[in-house]
């Protein structure tokens, strides 16, 4: 609190805000207490870039990401190195679940002005690999959808796996990273099937929600000698990977948030922390020296997980869009 409200080292951002808020930000001193904070996650849509960095970190550089624009006009972040150090975290993560801890990566997904190309190609540079990618334009699946052109979809999932399917039949590939539904759409092609067995190590799903069905279907009978494991996140909170399944688990993937930035609270419509075992609405909390966003409402919902060890944090299973009675349709189309 003390950084992000300091006028030497806060940002204009929340230094402007800090007359409206009613009361002293540096009195505050759980994570409780940021639920007080108003959700101010919609002004990232608008608000100069550079009104978001922090005085104390003048002459850093900063990237500009922006969100999939799901619910409307995408939201902005900037970032210096926050995300590399949770990436590196996520990295052990990653291995513990069987992706390889060099090689070459195929991302079947967005990159532009959306962080999640960056994190890939953050994962694969750690290991000394080649980063692959395919031109993937979200927002305009998105449109397609919402115009109700699906044959039009429909084709551009079959340019993107054929895409696809070009590189991973020149290339050597490690890690293929790619949504649900590109998934599901390169397990309609038997030869590419084949090409993925032989070729890949680790498949990672990101980017949508899956069922229960779906993963069981991938792991079971299209990869079953596959690692395969999930990612949740989005460029606001980051990236919450799936932890190690136990023999007990309920779910089939759980995730789990960044422990040193990053509070994900699952809550019903009162804003109630739910029971384990419950589906609630993903409240987040995000703080860290670049960024600061406390008690953003998400569009996402998911059952709440207990911890696996003492003090640690709770586990995410089941994600699904948010929508509130009298929403608008949330169109996930391919991402």
């Amino acid at each position: 609190m003390a950084w992000h409200f300091d006028p030497t080292t806060g940002s204009p951002f929340w230094l402007r805000k800090r007359d409206e808020l009613g009361f002293d930000p540096n009195e505050i001193d759980t994570v409780a207490d940021l639920t007080g904070f108003p959700d101010v996650s919609d002004e990232l849509r608008s608000v100069p870039v550079q009104d978001l960095v922090p005085r104390g970190m003048a002459g850093t550089v900063f990237r500009v990401y922006e969100s999939g624009g799901t619910t409307g006009s995408p939201k902005r972040i900037v970032d210096a190195r926050y995300r590399r150090a949770m990436l590196a975290w996520a990295r052990d993560r990653l291995l513990d679940l069987g992706v390889p801890a060099n090689g070459n990566w195929l991302h079947i997904a967005p990159t532009g002005p959306h962080v999640a190309g960056t994190d890939v190609a953050t994962h694969a540079a750690m290991g000394g690999g080649f980063f692959h990618t395919v031109d993937f334009d979200p927002r305009w699946v998105k449109r397609l959808v919402a115009a109700g052109k699906r044959d039009v979809v429909g084709q551009y999932v079959q340019h993107l796996v054929d895409q696809a399917e070009t590189v991973m039949a020149t290339q050597d590939i490690d890690v293929l990273n790619a949504t649900p539904a590109l998934l599901e759409a390169i397990c309609a092609r038997p030869r590419l099937v084949e090409t993925v067995n032989a070729k890949v190590t680790a498949i990672l799903w990101a980017g949508m929600s899956a069922s229960a069905e779906t993963l069981r279907v991938l792991d079971e009978y299209f990869f079953p000698e596959v690692a395969i494991a999930g990612v949740y996140g989005n460029s606001l909170m980051g990236v919450a990977p799936q932890r190690p399944r136990l023999a007990d688990d309920a779910h089939r993937c759980v995730f789990e948030p960044f422990p040193e930035t990053t509070r994900i609270d699952l809550v019903d419509e009162d804003g109630k922390i739910v029971d384990y075992g419950e589906r609630g609405r993903v409240r987040l909390h995000l703080i860290s020296p670049e960024m600061f966003l406390p008690n953003v409402m998400e569009r996402d919902s998911a059952v709440r997980v207990a911890p696996t060890t003492a003090g640690g944090v709770d586990g995410l299973a089941d994600v699904q869009p948010y929508q509130a009675p009298g929403d608008a349709e949330i169109i996930e189309g391919v991402y």
